[in-house]
C-alpha cells in the first residue's frame, strides 16, 4: 500500500533558547518590537512536512511517496531519502531556487518562534497527483498552488486524503478552506488550527466532522479529541520518557495516522499510534532522528 504525501522538504537550522520568550518580550512593546536571543547550539536537520511523515510511515513499514520539490542544493536531501528506502519518483529539482529552509528557535516552555523561506516548494505544483498511483494521500503544508491543484487532483483521481493545512492555513480563505474540506476524506489540525479554520469557514467542528469520514484535532501533551459525524472522543496522550524537542512531532503524528488509514483502522485507533510516535518524537532531537520501541507488525 502506497501513501502520496504532498507537502514540503525543508533543511531545518534549529536554535535552542535557555530562556524564556514571554520573559524577553514586554506586552506594552509590541508596536516597536526589537529583541534579540542568544543561542548557544544550532544545528542543521532534514525536515520539512512530506520529508517528515514519510521518515514515520516508513519506520512503521509503510510505502511513502513523497510529492515535493527539492532546489538546486537538494541532492543531499534526495540521497538521504533513497538511503532510507523512500521512493523518490515524485521529488524533483527546481535549479533556479533553494530548497526551503525553516529557521525554528525554541525556548524552555517548547515555544517556537519559525522564520521560513519557501524556496522550491513554490515550484511544487509542476507534479501532479494521477489515478491508480497510491490508495491514501495527505495534502500537508505546501506552496498554494500546489495544495489547491493537489486536491483537486486527489478527488479528481478518487484517491482518499487527509486535508492538513498546518502553518499553510492562513494562505486560504473561507470559500477555499470549504472546497478543500469538501473534498477531503479526513481533516487533521492542531487546537490553535482548528479555531482559526472554524472561524474562516463559518462551520464548527462538528460540524466539519460531519462532511468528511473524520476530523482529529492534535492537542500537544493532552492528546487529541477525535471528531466522527459530529461526536467527539478524547485520545488520551502517552507520556514521553523525556521532553527534549517538539520539531516535527505533528508530522510524526500524521504518520501513525497515515498508517492506520492504510489498514481500515478505526480513527480512534489510528490517533492513539500518532499520539505514541509523537511521544517517541518529542524525545529525541530533530524531527527525523527518533526510532521505534516496538514492533508495527505486532502492534
Amino acid at each position: 500500500m502506497a501513501a502520496l504525501i504532498c507537502g514540503s522538504l525543508a533543511f531545518d537550522t534549529i536554535m535552542t533558547f535557555e530562556g524564556r520568550f514571554a520573559a524577553q518580550i514586554l506586552p506594552e512593546q509590541l508596536h516597536i518590537l526589537n529583541v534579540s536571543f542568544l543561542v548557544p547550539t544550532l544545528r542543521r536537520d532534514f525536515g520539512g512536512c512530506a520529508g517528515n511523515i514519510a521518515y514515520s510511515l516508513k519506520l512503521l513499514g509503510g510505502k511513502p511517496l513523497p510529492v515535493a520539490m527539492l532546489g538546486s542544493d537538494g541532492g543531499e536531501y534526495l540521497e538521504r531519502l533513497r538511503q532510507l528506502g523512500v521512493d523518490t519518483r515524485h521529488v524533483g529539482q527546481a535549479g533556479d531556487a533553494y530548497t526551503a529552509q525553516a529557521m525554528i528557535m525554541t525556548d524552555l516552555d517548547n515555544n517556537q518562534i519559525t522564520a521560513f523561506h519557501p524556496g522550491a516548494m513554490m515550484h511544487a505544483h509542476r507534479t501532479r497527483i494521477e489515478a491508480g498511483g497510491a490508495d491514501i494521500g495527505i495534502i500537508a503544508p505546501d506552496g498554494r498552488t500546489a495544495m489547491l491543484e493537489h486536491a483537486e487532483q486527489f478527488a479528481a483521481a478518487g484517491i482518499p486524503f487527509v486535508f492538513d493545512p498546518g502553518q499553510g492555513l492562513p494562505m486560504f480563505g473561507g470559500e477555499e478552506l470549504r472546497r478543500f474540506i469538501d473534498q477531503a476524506d479526513w481533516v487533521a489540525v492542531n487546537d490553535y488550527e482548528g479555531k482559526m479554520l472554524c472561524e474562516r469557514t463559518g462551520w464548527s467542528l462538528a460540524e466539519i466532522s460531519q462532511r468528511v469520514r473524520g476530523l482529529v484535532v492534535t492537542l500537544g501533551g493532552e492528546g487529541c479529541d477525535v471528531w466522527e459525524q459530529g461526536a467527539c472522543t478524547r485520545v488520551a496522550p502517552v507520556a514521553p520518557t523525556e521532553i527534549v524537542d517538539p520539531t516535527g512531532c505533528g508530522d510524526a503524528w500524521r504518520g501513525g495516522l497515515l498508517h492506520g488509514l492504510e489498514r481500515g483502522w478505526p480513527l480512534v485507533r489510528c490517533a492513539e499510534l500518532g499520539n505514541r510516535l509523537g511521544a517517541l518524537k518529542i524525545a529525541r532531537r530533530g524531527p527525523q532522528n527518533y526510532t521505534l520501541d516496538f514492533d508495527p507488525a505486532q502492534d
